[in-house]
C-alpha cells in the first residue's frame, strides 16, 4: 500500500542529485576578470586575439587563472582585483596604442569561479540582479523632438523626389521647426502638389495659405514615430551593452520617453557610460576611384577599410551622401547566387528611388557603406555596382557568415533614432550587494529553521519528513533558477521565503488529513495512504489558483515584479513535487516496509471526550 516501485525511488534520487549539482555553482562565487572585445564593426575577435592576450600577460609577468574565448570576446580570469587592474592596464596599452581611436574594448568583468567539470555539464550560477550583485543604473531621457525633426528632414527630401517624379514645379521646400513649408509660383502647381502629397504622404496634414503649403505630422504619426524611435534606441543600446559582456542587463522603457539601463556586476562605470553614449550613424557614398588610385584626395574624404585578412587600406569616397542609415528598413544575413555570405537589405520608398537612380548612373563603379562611430568613420563594405538596384538588394564582399550577421545588426540598429542623455546615474557597490545577499540568506535560513523546529515538535517524525522535503524544495528551486539562468533579485528572495510558507502548508494539510483518518479509527497504513490521496486534490487546487496569480504578475508585470513572479511560479512547481512526491517517498521508506504497523509518530491525536494520546492508531 505504502510502497513505491524501485524506479520511482531512483527517479526521486536522480532529481535530488541533479538538484544538488546545479545548485552547487552558486556557492563558488566569482573571480575578477578582464574582457577584450571588438570596438569596430570590421574587427573580429578570434583565437588569434586570445593568443595575443596570453602573450601580453606573459610579457608583463601577470599570472592568470585561465583565458577563454566566447561569443562576446576574450576573457582572462585573475586571482585578485589588484592583478585584474594591472592586467587591464597592460591589455589596454597593447590593444589600443592610440587612445583617441580605440580598436578594442578592454573592460573589467566578473566570471564564475565554478570548477570546469560543473561548467562542462552546463551547471552555472544563477544571475544576480543589480541590488544583489552591485553595478550601475542609468536613466536616459530620449529627445522625442529630435526624432520628429529627423523624420521631418527625411520627409522633406522625399517630397522633393516625389514632386520631381510627378513633374510638379515648386519654388522651394524647407523645414521650419515642426512643419515643412512648400512654396509655389502659381495656384495650379500648389493644387497639383497638394493632391500628390495627400496621396503619397498620408502621415502629413496639409494647410494652405496663398501660394504656400504647410505640412505637419498628424497626431497618430507623431506618436508612431516616437514609439518607433524609443524601440530602436532600446535595440541599439542592447547591442552596445553586449560589447561589455554584462550578464543579464536590464534595458527597458520607463514612461513615454525614458529608458532604464541596469548593468549588474559592471566594474568599469566610465567605460559603460562611454559605450551607452556612443552615437553611430550609417552613410552610403560613392567611391572616388580616381582619388583612391592617384592619392590626390582634394574634394574627397578618406576612410580606413579593413580587409578580410586583417590589413587596413585607405579608401577615398565622395563627399556627397547617397543615403543615410534611417533609409534602411530591413537587413538580414543571407547568401548570394554563388552561395557566398551576403547581407540582404531593404530601403524605404524614397531610399529605393534614390538607390535606383544612383546605381543606374554608376554601373561598374564602387559604392561604400561608412559607419561613423565615436566621431570616426570606417568603410565597413565596399562593393562594385553590377546592376541597377531597387529598394531591395544584396551587399556582397569577402564576408564570413558571422560578419554578415554583424553587418546586418549594424545596418538595422547601428544608429540611435533619437538623441539621448543620461539624467540619472546610480552606482551600487559590491559591498552593498553582498550585504543584501547576506541579509536575504539569513532571513531565509532562520525562517527555515523556525518552520523546521515547529514541524518537528508538533508532528514528530512526520515533521522531520516535512522539514527534509522543505529542504529538498529549496534545493530544487535554486537548481531550476540556475539551470534556466534566471536573474535573482531582492524581490526574488522574498518569493523564496514565500515558497517556504506555501510548501510547508501542503505538508500541514497532508499531516492533518492523516490525523483525521487515524481519529476515525482507520489503521495507520491505510490512514497514511488515504491522507496523501485526499490531501492531494486540495493541494493541487490551492497551488493552481496561486499559480494563476503568479502567471498574471509574470505576463503583465515588469522589473522587480517580474523577478518576483518568476521565482514564485517556479516555487509553486517545486513545492508540489517536494510536498507530495518527496515526502511520500520518505514516509514509504520509513513506514512502508513494516507489515504490522501499530502506531506512527505524528504528534498527539485529539479525540472528542478522550484524553490526548501520542499513539496515532492501532491496527
Amino acid at each position: 500500500m505504502n510502497r513505491y516501485p524501485l524506479w520511482k525511488y531512483i527517479l526521486v534520487a536522480v532529481a535530488l542529485v541533479l538538484g544538488f549539482i546545479y545548485t552547487l555553482p552558486n556557492f563558488y562565487g566569482e573571480s575578477p576578470a578582464v574582457q577584450v572585445s571588438s570596438a569596430k564593426a570590421t574587427l573580429r575577435v578570434d583565437d588569434g586575439t586570445r593568443r595575443r592576450v596570453e602573450e601580453v600577460l606573459k610579457n608583463a609577468n601577470i599570472a592568470h587563472e585561465g583565458i577563454l574565448l566566447d561569443a562576446v570576446g576574450v576573457k582572462a580570469r585573475f586571482a585578485t582585483e589588484d592583478i585584474q587592474l594591472q592586467a587591464r592596464d597592460a591589455l589596454e596599452k597593447a590593444f589600443n596604442p592610440d587612445a583617441t581611436d580605440p580598436q578594442y574594448v578592454v573592460a573589467l568583468n566578473l566570471l564564475s569561479a565554478s570548477p570546469r567539470w560543473l561548467t562542462a555539464v552546463h551547471a552555472l550560477p544563477m544571475y544576480l540582479g543589480l541590488d544583489l550583485r552591485g553595478g550601475v543604473h542609468f536613466l536616459l531621457q530620449v529627445d522625442m523632438n529630435g526624432a520628429l525633426t529627423k523624420r521631418l528632414d527625411s520627409m522633406a527630401a522625399d517630397l522633393r523626389l516625389q514632386l520631381r517624379d510627378k513633374k510638379v514645379r515648386h519654388a522651394g521646400i524647407s523645414r521650419d521647426k515642426d512643419a515643412i513649408i512648400i512654396k509655389f509660383n502659381d495656384a495650379e502647381g500648389r493644387d497639383k502638389a497638394r493632391a500628390v502629397i495627400a496621396d503619397l504622404q498620408t502621415d502629413l496634414a496639409l494647410t494652405q495659405a496663398d501660394l504656400t503649403l504647410t505640412a505637419t505630422l498628424t497626431p497618430k504619426s507623431r506618436k508612431d514615430i516616437q514609439e518607433a524611435a524609443l524601440k530602436q534606441n532600446i535595440v541599439t543600446l542592447s547591442n552596445r551593452v553586449n560589447e561589455l559582456g554584462v550578464a543579464e542587463p536590464v534595458i527597458q522603457q520607463q514612461g513615454a520617453d525614458r529608458i532604464v539601463v541596469q548593468l549588474p556586476g559592471i566594474q568599469d562605470v566610465a567605460e559603460a557610460k562611454k559605450m551607452i553614449g556612443r552615437t553611430a550613424t550609417l552613410e552610403v557614398r560613392m567611391v572616388d576611384e580616381a582619388a583612391t588610385v592617384s592619392g590626390v584626395t582634394a574634394g574627397a574624404d578618406l576612410f580606413p577599410h579593413r580587409e578580410k585578412e586583417g590589413s587596413v587600406s585607405q579608401i577615398a569616397v565622395k563627399k556627397q551622401v547617397v543615403l543615410t542609415g534611417d533609409r534602411f528598413t530591413k537587413a538580414n544575413s543571407t547568401f548570394d547566387q554563388n552561395h557566398q555570405p551576403a547581407v540582404s537589405v531593404e530601403l524605404d520608398a524614397a531610399g529605393g528611388r534614390i538607390m535606383r537612380d544612383v546605381t543606374r548612373e554608376n554601373l561598374k563603379k564602387q559604392m561604400a557603406i561608412i559607419l561613423f562611430d565615436r566621431g570616426r568613420g570606417e568603410a565597413i563594405s565596399v562593393a562594385t555596382i553590377q546592376g541597377e538596384f531597387s529598394s531591395q538588394f544584396q551587399i556582397t564582399g569577402r564576408f564570413s557568415p558571422r560578419e554578415t550577421n554583424d553587418l546586418a545588426i549594424l545596418i538595422r540598429s547601428g544608429a540611435l533614432a533619437a538623441p539621448m542623455e543620461i539624467i540619472e546615474e546610480r552606482t551600487i557597490g559590491p559591498s552593498l550587494g553582498a550585504e543584501n545577499i547576506s541579509k536575504g540568506f539569513h532571513s531565509t535560513l532562520w525562517g527555515f529553521i523556525a518552520i523546521a523546529v515547529f514541524m518537528i515538535v508538533y508532528y514528530q517524525m512526520f515533521g522531520v519528513v516535512s522539514s527534509i522535503a522543505l529542504a529538498a524544495n529549496l534545493l530544487l528551486l535554486v537548481a531550476l533558477l540556475s539551470l534556466l539562468q534566471a536573474t535573482l533579485t531582492l524581490p526574488g528572495i522574498a518569493a523564496i521565503a514565500l515558497t517556504l510558507g506555501m510548501a510547508i502548508d501542503a505538508n500541514v494539510l497532508i499531516n492533518e488529513r492523516i490525523r483525521e483518518e487515524l481519529r476515525a479509527g482507520m489503521p495507520p497504513q491505510t490512514a497514511i495512504s488515504e491522507g496523501y490521496a485526499r490531501a492531494f486534490g486540495t493541494i493541487l487546487d490551492s497551488n493552481i489558483t496561486t499559480l494563476i496569480a503568479g502567471l498574471a504578475l509574470l505576463i503583465f508585470g515588469s522589473g522587480p515584479v517580474r523577478g518576483f513572479a518568476v521565482v514564485h511560479c517556479l516555487g509553486i512547481l517545486t513545492s508540489i513535487f517536494s510536498s507530495v512526491v518527496i515526502s511520500r517517498t520518505l514516509v514509504n521508506l520509513i513506514y512502508g516496509r513494516q507489515k504490522k504497523l501499530t502506531k506512527v509518530a505524528i504528534g498527539q491525536i485529539w479525540k472528542p471526550g478522550v484524553t490526548a494520546t501520542t499513539v496515532a492508531g492501532k491496527k
